[in-house]
């Protein structure tokens, strides 16, 4: 190994995509000057100042000659602040302050404070993972991502809280006191998920148990849903006890979403690994990057990706940009959004259930009652098309959340379960259809293609001779029945059944084109 010379090792984040980050350092002959290359952004490029007030602060040597930084590869843009601990390192090992082979081989991440301490950052969780798939087996990360390192299996991590510890552990000897590592600011964690519906219950929904069942089915299936009706009805808080009904996430899932959330920064404070379905419902006036993802320097998960596994609600639908609406398509078909720049492309995961809410005309006085609605035909038929036909086709099931009598809700008082009832049967209903996919590459109905379903997963003879029906009469396109087979295989695992009849794909029908929900029913209307 020529003297002057060392390397160390980090990680680089295309999206939640890690890189490994070869980190070397030269020690030459010239004025003294630190020459940083190899793409790095406006923070990384700011980290040879930082390194250098906190190895001096930290009572360690700075050469006081050229040092030329290469982070390898060269055509990949580097961006953050986690690379300060890694070019710390590096310089002294090549000055010969901290044994070189005790560097090598090792991963680190850490942003540096001028006087030593270490600072925690996002992207902990993908970055060892990249590492761990590399067949790095320690990394040495802040104090406070040492939780969220430890998900991943076969790797030996260290959490530190300052330079001077790193060095003191590398040379073997007894770590100095240092202050703890702070978390994450506050209000960067917060912009990820919503906290405030973890204690509500489906059975404060009374009056509405179509819509209640159209809920159940969309968390069993992972079903996209429309809800339309006018304010008051009880759209809102319909949503926000969807997340409740799904059961945890599987590990391999829960660990895709830390990895987004780790990445946005936004990991609840003491929680590294997310291990529920979030939910995330931007208000109307967010930006298109806001929810889609993006940003000029730095591109960061949107919503979309945030809700990853989980739901993301728009609530007052036809409000939103029609760009953000219109982005939508992408990945609900995909179930990731690609965001490319001039200089680099990022892709994020973004398998989420939908759910709109949408009132019946601008006003929102348009229900069975004309007097009540100001608006004119023009109005409420440009309102409603802000909700695309492309949009609309992709949403499984389509419910009209009428307004709720006194009456009504007195009669359902006593029948509406509570969350943990509907929640055991979705358990088990989720259970049988990964018992039934398991051999494929899916894992809920609503991910199954059409020929796929068309060609293995047939209902019954009779209920698939009344689609055919409906498809040969006009009343239901070829897509429109592959969403009604889909639907149909939900509720016959809602109900236990080992393949949809004729009442499950009436049902299914019916959630729909949002009709009543009669014993038994009759396909008559058009999808």
């Amino acid at each position: 190994m020529p003297a002057g010379w060392a390397k160390a090792l980090s990680v680089g984040l295309q999206g939640v995509q890690g890189h490994l980050v070869e980190i070397e350092v030269h020690i030459g002959a010239g004025l003294p000057r630190t020459v940083l290359v190899g793409l790095p952004d406006a923070a990384l490029s700011e980290a040879r100042d930082r390194c250098k007030a906190a190895v001096c602060n930290s009572n360690l040597p700075w050469p006081n000659r050229q040092l030329t930084v290469g982070l390898s590869p060269a055509d990949l843009p580097k961006k953050g602040a986690h690379f300060d601990l890694g070019i710390a390192l590096a310089v002294l090992a090549a000055s010969e302050a901290v044994p070189v082979d005790a560097v090598a081989g090792v991963v680190v991440l850490g942003e540096l404070a001028l006087d030593g301490r270490l600072r925690a950052v996002p992207g902990v969780l993908p970055a060892v993972l990249a590492a761990a798939e590399r067949g790095i087996e320690r990394v040495i990360v802040p104090e406070s991502n040492a939780d969220e390192a430890m998900l991943v299996i076969g790797v030996e991590v260290l959490g530190v809280r300052s330079l001077a510890q790193v060095v003191a552990l590398l040379r073997g000897e007894p770590p100095p006191e240092a202050p703890p590592v702070p978390p994450l600011s506050a209000e960067t964690r917060m912009l990820g998920c919503s906290e405030r519906t973890r204690d509500l219950d489906m059975a404060d929904v009374v009056g509405q148990p179509e819509a209640r069942r159209t809920l159940e089915a969309a968390a069993a299936g992972r079903h996209h849903v429309l809800l339309d009706g006018p304010p008051g009805a009880g759209k809102t808080m319909l949503a926000e006890r969807l997340p409740a009904l799904m059961p945890d996430l599987p590990h391999g899932e829960a660990l895709e979403v830390t990895a987004v959330h780790s990445v946005a920064g936004v990991l609840p404070p003491g929680v590294p690994l997310i291990t529920r379905p979030p939910l995330l419902d931007p208000h109307h006036s967010a930006s298109t990057a806001s929810i889609v993802g993006g940003g000029s320097r730095v591109i960061r998960p949107g919503s979309m990706s945030l809700a990853h596994h989980g739901v993301l609600f728009l609530d007052e639908a036809p409000e939103f940009h029609r760009d953000v609406l219109e982005a939508l398509r992408q990945p609900l078909e995909s179930g990731e959004i690609a965001i490319g720049r001039a200089e680099r492309a990022s892709r994020f995961p973004a398998r989420f259930l939908l759910v709109l809410a949408a009132n019946p005309c601008p006003c929102g006085g348009l229900s069975g009652k004309a007097t009540h609605c100001q608006c004119s035909p023009s109005a409420i038929r440009r309102y409603r098309d802000r909700i695309s036909g492309p949009i609309r086709d992709r949403i499984d099931l389509q419910r009209t959340v009428r307004p709720v009598t006194a009456r009504a809700m007195r009669a359902d008082l006593e029948h509406a379960e509570p969350t943990s009832v509907i929640a055991s049967r979705v358990r088990d209903a989720v259970q049988r259809q990964q018992a039934r996919l398991g051999a494929t590459p899916w894992t809920r109905n609503a991910e199954v293609p059409g020929p796929v379903l068309r060609r293995r997963f047939r209902p019954d003879p009779d209920a698939l001779r009344v689609i055919e029906d409906a498809v040969s009469r006009g009343r239901l396109t070829a897509r429109g029945a592959d969403r009604v087979v889909r639907v149909a295989w939900t509720l016959a695992d809602l109900g236990g059944s080992d393949r949809p009849g004729i009442d499950e794909v009436g049902e299914a029908f019916l959630l729909r084109t949002s009709g009543a929900l009669p014993g038994r029913v009759e396909i008559g209307a058009p999808s």
